[in-house]
């Protein structure tokens, strides 16, 4: 038996950032990765400019500087007959210092973070090791049992456990935190595709006649989500590629005859699903970020939501941990800050899935016919303040978090 003042279960961007800002306020903390590195294929590369400040706060920008990244400051529509491209937001008209989205690799992120966390004496990053179970006597949660990747079993106690490790996390199946599911219409294809000089910039999505793309501008490639009906992979998977591929180029005709995705393999799905807990805590656990509340890809907002999770989590758990007073009503008070922003962003994919996703994919709107453009759409054509509404909520979320002054740098 092991033991830690707080275990973090998960090494993604929420796992990472709790157990820094942890460790710099003074809190023994122990981060368990399941993986031995973070080499995967991150879709969600998206650092949000309340994260960015966030590493300003701690001293790291000059670092997050040197990892290779683009910038998006638009998200562009093509609209009519001739594809003219139409701004939907425009993240440099906020008022603030990182007025874009940066795209980083993530797994250069999560390394950034983890040199960092060692760097400090009350930081333990566990690569390799799996929580397998919770840890539960008298009524509350004792800590984890783990286990590695040579097949040790062991046991690790603490007086807190904080879930960071997304909607699989097996802490999720415990009935009293009562999983609450919203449905959606649909899976999402990712992939690449060549950029080349000329193209658009930014984030760009096309409807057309049930076909929905989102291209993200990556520097020397596009990263592509490709929105399909729920449940409709494996028949388009039973096609070959060359058809997926042609169809590709009818829906955006200026990729011309670049060479395209060359086998199925390289086309990754998510499953979407949309839910949250109605409760994220019992005595001695936590959940945050995927482990509370499971986001759609919209808006590209749930690393965001994590990482700000993780930050209210270190303001809220920090100083009773470190005086060794902690009690129920800190751990409540994290989801009290945190829930009216995820409700509200869930909110909001939801009117997204039921005004823009699913007419889309029922061929209802198409931005290349103006009869049939979606309601969102003709409000900002009418309305151009209305261009500081979304990237307002991707940057901020409802509000933002900061993190404990112990932390600071």
């Amino acid at each position: 038996m092991e033991r830690t003042t707080c275990v973090v279960v998960g090494g993604g961007p929420a796992g990472m950032v709790l157990g820094l800002l942890l460790a710099r306020a003074g809190v023994e903390v122990t981060v368990l990765e399941k993986h031995g590195d973070f080499l995967r294929d991150f879709r969600g590369d998206t650092v949000h400019p309340t994260t960015l400040q966030l590493l300003d706060d701690l001293g790291l920008s000059d670092r997050f500087a040197q990892i290779p990244q683009s910038r998006i400051s638009k998200v562009q529509l093509p609209l009519g007959p001739n594809g003219e491209l139409f701004t939907m937001g425009d993240f440099s008209l906020l008022p603030i210092k990182h007025n874009y989205i940066a795209m980083v690799p993530q797994w250069d992120l999560l390394d950034m973070l983890a040199d960092e966390g060692k760097s400090e004496p009350g930081f333990t990053l566990r690569m390799n090791t799996e929580a397998t179970e919770l840890v539960r006597e008298g009524g509350r949660v004792r800590g984890v049992r783990y286990r590695t990747d040579s097949g040790q079993t062991g046991e690790l106690r603490a007086t807190i456990t904080v879930a960071c490790d997304g909607r699989k996390s097996f802490v999720r199946d415990m009935p009293e935190l009562g999983l609450r599911d919203f449905p959606t219409p649909m899976d999402v294809r990712w992939f690449r595709v060549p950029r080349h000089e000329g193209d658009p910039e930014g984030l760009l999505g096309l409807l057309r006649k049930r076909a929905f793309q989102v291209l993200i501008d990556r520097r020397d490639y596009f990263q592509v989500a490709s929105i399909i009906h729920k449940g409709s992979d494996p028949e388009g998977r039973s096609r070959p590629i060359e058809e997926f591929n042609a169809q590709l180029r009818r829906e955006i005709p200026w990729l011309g005859d670049r060479e395209l995705v060359r086998s199925w393999d390289d086309v990754k799905l998510l499953h979407v699903t949309l839910d949250r807990l109605r409760k994220w805590h019992v005595p001695g656990l936590l959940c945050i970020g995927d482990s509370a509340h499971a986001m759609s890809p919209v808006g590209g907002i749930g690393i965001n939501l994590a990482v700000q999770d993780a930050v209210a989590a270190a303001r809220h758990l920090a100083g009773p941990l470190r005086e060794g007073r902690l009690r129920r009503e800190h751990v409540a008070a994290v989801q009290r800050r945190r829930w009216l922003t995820t409700v509200l962003i869930q909110g909001f994919q939801r009117m997204i899935h039921e005004n823009v996703v699913g007419p889309a994919l029922r061929g209802e709107i198409d931005l290349g016919d103006s009869a049939r453009l979606p309601l969102p759409v003709r409000a900002v054509s009418r309305l151009p303040f209305l261009r500081r509404i979304p990237p307002y909520l991707l940057a901020y979320g409802a509000v933002r978090e900061r993190p404990p002054r112990e932390a600071l740098r």
